[in-house]
């Protein structure tokens, strides 16, 4: 349908069997190796001796550069080919990859992540293709909720490989396992071929412009999510500046793309309902399945839990994930779309609610249910999203395809800083409100707190001698312990924000559904045949 797609051609099984092998490595490939960085962040930071403010950088680069990437990949893939272009940026990638294991500093940790980054926009799309071909044609939906549905695999991936990886060495071990897996990519992709497709002649000199002027203004963008936690939102002018500019070089690339006669960007059809619509839509999924990965995640490393206490807990993820492509498969169709993505809604509303109410006592077991509804949530979600936003698109024309591209992109790669800077945001607010409540009554002449410092002062008696500083250490550990149920109740107040969300969004989505019967029944009927 589209010049720069893979031909839809009938294979035999064993090469049906193939192609989604590929298809499930390239897929898994694609996002795993900024998942292990995002798991592993701590470690890394360490490491290399960063602060969090630089090792923020590492996962922000991988954003900034995705974004812009996405730009240029939909005309790149027409005019040269997917795999082509695949290829070029996996050898790119896999020599900056193994510079970074002889250089290991700052600077070359951040060009990798960035290549990453750059390399990851084409894969995700191959990886797609491959699975396509993995099945018949008339398949083809359930095949569309298994190439999306994999997405949602690396972040547990990379949380259940990171202790095995971690016990082989250190953060180098991490990059040697991506730059073996890309390796193994590449001989996938170049030992197993794509059918050809059409391929035609799309660049124009003003898409270069155009690049010039989003790129910058998406990584600034970028940049300040990133950034606004950990630096403060009010406590840095460079993020007002960078906003500033990223605006203004946001409205000059639509005067350009709005002046021209084949436009990379439809400006007109951005402002429509149909695309705000959409853009809202994705943001909010976006937003309330940061959930599993910021809060739950950040709850039990509070609590004090390590990678080996969530080999259990993301199995269970796994198996969400997995059961959600299964049930999304067999259930997919026209009339089940906007079903499917109510049903991740309600999934969520109620994991959220689940969590709400944790307490210090919470471990992951406690957690498992809870946040495998909120996997079976990701994998049902994606596939109605994605293709309700394409027929929207082809609807209009081929050429619009490119603006869907770099608008979900940007809903989602954006949305994935977005929701840890909203939440992270309110959850630091919420505990210092928490912190100064609990440190208010801890008194030291009330005997319940007394008592609590006297078991805290014991700790210490065997090895200080002086009582006025075991009488200070066992004030700190229990400043310590008001601080951790602080943070818990920040956590819990996180959790019922993404339930409230989560409810808003389902009303929504349930307006929409009334809209749409109702605007179906007012139809004229179809004149019948004579």
């Amino acid at each position: 349908m589209i010049p720069g797609s893979p031909a839809s051609i009938r294979h035999r099984p064993s090469l049906r069997v193939a192609y989604l092998i590929v298809g499930v490595l390239i897929t898994i490939t694609s996002g795993l190796a900024n998942a292990l960085v995002s798991a592993n962040l701590p470690q890394i930071q360490g490491a290399l001796g960063l602060t969090p403010v630089q090792g923020a950088w590492l996962p922000a680069a991988y954003v900034m550069v995705n974004l812009s990437a996405n730009l240029i990949l939909f005309k790149a893939r027409q005019q040269f080919g997917i795999r082509r272009f695949a290829e070029v940026a996996l050898a790119a990638y896999l020599a900056i990859t193994a510079l970074h294991l002889f250089v290991d500093d700052y600077p070359t940790a951040v060009l990798v992540r960035a290549a990453s980054g750059f390399v990851g926009a084409p894969l995700s799309s191959l990886g797609f293709y491959y699975v396509m071909q993995g099945f018949p044609k008339h398949l083809m939906g359930k095949a569309i909720v298994v190439g999306f549905g994999l997405t949602q695999l690396a972040l547990p991936l990379a949380w259940l490989l990171s202790p095995a990886l971690l016990d082989l060495g250190d953060w180098h071990t991490l990059y040697t396992f991506e730059f073996a897996l890309a390796l193994c990519t590449l001989a996938a992709v170049i030992s197993l071929k794509l059918p050809p497709g059409i391929r035609i002649r799309v660049f124009e000199k003003t898409d270069f412009v155009t690049f010039l002027l989003l790129a910058p203004a998406f990584a600034l963008i970028a940049g300040v999510l990133a950034q606004g936690q950990l630096q403060w939102w009010s406590e840095q002018p460079w993020m007002a500046w960078a906003l500033l500019v990223s605006l203004a070089l946001l409205l000059l690339a639509f005067f350009v793309e709005h002046h021209r006669a084949n436009p990379l960007i439809q400006t007109r059809w951005i402002g429509t309902g149909e695309v705000i619509r959409f853009v809202v839509a994705a943001l909010a999924f976006r937003l309330i399945l940061s959930e599993q990965s910021y809060a739950a995640a950040g709850l039990l490393r509070t609590l004090g839990m390590g990678p080996d206490q969530f080999r259990l807990f993301y199995l269970v993820v796994i198996a969400g994930v997995l059961s959600g492509i299964a049930i999304g498969a067999a259930t997919f169709g026209p009339k089940t779309m906007m079903p499917m993505a109510i049903a991740a809604v309600v999934l969520v509303l109620i994991a959220s609610l689940l969590d709400s109410d944790a307490t210090s006592e919470t471990r992951p077991n406690n957690m498992m249910a809870s946040q495998a509804m909120i996997a079976m949530a990701g994998a049902l979600v994606m596939a109605p999203l994605i293709l309700h936003g394409v027929m929207g698109a082809l609807k209009r024309g081929a050429d619009h395809i490119v603006t869907f591209v770099v608008l979900f992109t940007m809903t989602q790669s954006a949305g994935a800083l977005l929701g840890p800077a909203i939440y992270g945001t309110f959850q630091q607010y919420r505990q210092h409100e928490y912190s100064g409540q609990i440190t208010s009554h801890v008194d030291p002449t009330n005997p319940v707190v007394a008592q609590r410092l006297g078991i805290q002062r014991s700790i210490y008696a065997a090895r200080v001698s002086d009582p006025v500083l075991g009488q200070a250490g066992g004030m700190a550990l229990l400043q310590q312990a008001a601080t951790r149920e602080a943070s818990i109740r920040a956590y819990n107040d996180v959790f019922r924000l993404n339930a409230v969300i989560a409810f808003a969004f389902l009303l929504w989505c349930l307006w929409r559904v009334t809209v749409q019967l109702r605007a179906a029944r007012q139809a004229p009927s179809p004149p019948s045949a004579a």
